[in-house]
């Protein structure tokens, strides 16, 4: 997929995700590798830009695994930008949509 687009949306999907549930990095990663081939590299750069625009709060839960892991949780604010780029998002997907398949085109 062309990297611009994936830009474009990571952070509507990483906010979608963590509407439905607090997550760490690695397991953001691997939920959005579900669907878009992305690398860890891309989200946290995205995670602390959210995080400082406060978007989000952090906590550290212990890990049965090594370390304990920062987990990330949506706030009012970050739950408010969801909805409002959700809803451009389906404004433009729309756009998009009529361009491609040629509907109100003047010839």
């Amino acid at each position: 997929m062309n990297i611009q687009f994936k830009k474009g949306v990571l952070e509507l999907c990483v906010l979608s995700i963590l509407t439905r549930k607090d997550c760490y990095g690695y397991e953001l990663v691997n939920d959005i590798s579900k669907n878009i081939a992305i690398s860890e590299g891309t989200i946290y750069p995205l995670l602390r830009r959210l995080t400082k625009e406060g978007l989000f709060t952090t906590y550290l839960k212990e890990s049965q695994e090594g370390p304990p892991r920062k987990y990330y949780k949506l706030t009012e604010r970050g739950k408010e930008v969801r909805n409002s780029l959700t809803k451009e998002w389906f404004t433009f997907v729309r756009g998009v949509n009529k361009i491609i398949e040629g509907e109100d085109i003047d010839e």
